[in-house]
């Protein structure tokens, strides 16, 4: 005959102090065995004739359902163990469990996925999705949390944290959770946790950008850079050619143009791979770009060699090193971009990204959006619609003029 039962099971650890843990008993002929489920708990929040935690407790909904969970897991063996006639202790059932449910914590499966990340040799979001795990375990004072335990209140809460205390912005905080998200999609895939314990969709926690105000060069902004008079292979006049490059093959992304080889030349085009989506893409050269090539082909030793000198000194094939290079580049580049705009009296913030915005906002609605998902290297149509949407203001501009030009 075999009893199951939820106790708060108290115990004096090395220091002698007194703690008190969720635990199941189960006795079977007399003979007990403990199954602990990695919670403590202070005795004034337990409810000892109803075996559940206190609703005064602010986490007893998840801990009363990993009760639940954990209560018939132990039963389903119970019942099987039974229903076959097999003999079997409390300890047998107990450690049965233990084999069959050690699962990784939020934490390990997070650490596992940096650690893949860094062998694949994708330095940037590892670092970035370091930093978030970090925060993350600030946040929850580093204890180790279950994936049961990352419920929808859990989230509300570390949102207000982030925006809060840490004085995160909304986007940021969003990409917290859109990494929590990806582990917890993982765990479910892996059996770590049940999908009913999910916190994200519908009626739950819901991941939404908020929208961003994209404002980019128009073409006599850009004449006015491409006319300043900078003195040749400065540093400052090397950030200008970078910016212009980007801005002429459609906004090519800065960390993709310093990554650039002589060999990714061929003829009149350029052959190379978007390092963000590992989508491979081919652009006719303009005529601009000849000429700021033809300022770099002095340095030129080899087709190895990078087109621009920011990484001349870092070895091809050593990822962390290149990481680290354009990351100091970026820094270096977006600094020499504000004095470029104080000299081109631009009144606008110019980084190397505004390259980018600059080609969508010139581009407005001129060619098919059909075409700018190929130029943008998007991989959805959508996206493109999206993203160019933040530069076609020709209709509405010309309908408002329309509704209030009343008054003449």
């Amino acid at each position: 005959m075999a009893t199951l039962k939820t106790v708060l099971h108290a115990k004096l650890d090395k220091k002698g102090n007194k703690l008190h843990r969720l635990a199941l008993r189960l006795t079977v002929n007399r003979k007990r065995s403990y199954y602990h489920l990695g919670q403590k708990l202070k005795p004034e929040y337990w409810d000892e004739p109803s075996e559940k935690v206190k609703s005064s407790h602010p986490k007893h909904k998840q801990l009363n359902r990993l009760i639940r969970k954990k209560y018939d897991e132990i039963e389903d063996i119970i019942f099987e163990l039974e229903a076959s006639k097999q003999n079997y202790s409390a300890k047998q059932v107990v450690d049965s469990i233990r084999k069959n449910t050690r699962r990784l914590s939020f934490f390990e499966l997070a650490d596992e996925h940096i650690e893949d990340l860094f062998k694949a040799n994708k330095h940037n979001r590892a670092i970035s999705d370091r930093s978030k795990v970090n925060r993350i375990k600030e946040f929850v004072k580093n204890r180790n949390l279950s994936f049961e335990e990352i419920d929808e209140h859990l989230l509300k809460k570390m949102k207000i944290h982030l925006l809060n205390t840490v004085g995160l912005s909304e986007r940021s905080v969003m990409n917290f959770f859109v990494m929590i998200r990806m582990l917890y999609n993982i765990a479910i895939s892996k059996k770590i946790v049940d999908q009913k314990f999910y916190p994200f969709g519908r009626n739950k926690i819901k991941i939404k950008y908020p929208q961003t105000i994209k404002i980019g060069l128009n073409e006599m902004e850009i004449v006015k850079i491409e006319k300043l008079d900078l003195e040749q292979n400065t540093a400052i006049w090397h950030t200008r050619n970078t910016f212009l490059f980007s801005f002429y093959l459609a906004g090519i992304r800065i960390s993709d143009v310093l990554r650039m080889q002589w060999k990714d030349i061929v003829g009149d085009r350029l052959y190379y791979k978007m390092n963000k989506n590992n989508k491979a893409d081919s652009l006719k050269l303009p005529k601009p770009v000849y000429e700021i090539l033809h300022h770099y082909k002095n340095m030129k030793v080899s087709n190895a060699d990078y087109i621009f000198p920011d990484l001349k000194d870092v070895p091809i094939n050593d990822t962390l090193a290149i990481y680290t290079g354009i990351k100091t580049a970026i820094k270096r580049h977006n600094t020499h971009l504000a004095e470029i705009a104080k000299l081109a009296e631009i009144d606008k913030k110019i980084t190397n990204h505004i390259a980018r915005h600059s080609f969508g906002n010139i581009a407005g609605d001129k060619v098919s959006p059909q075409m700018l998902q190929k130029l943008y290297r998007h991989t959805h149509l959508s996206t493109t619609i999206g993203y160019q949407g933040n530069f076609i203001h020709k209709s509405a501009d010309e309908a408002l003029a329309e509704i209030i030009n009343f008054s003449k």
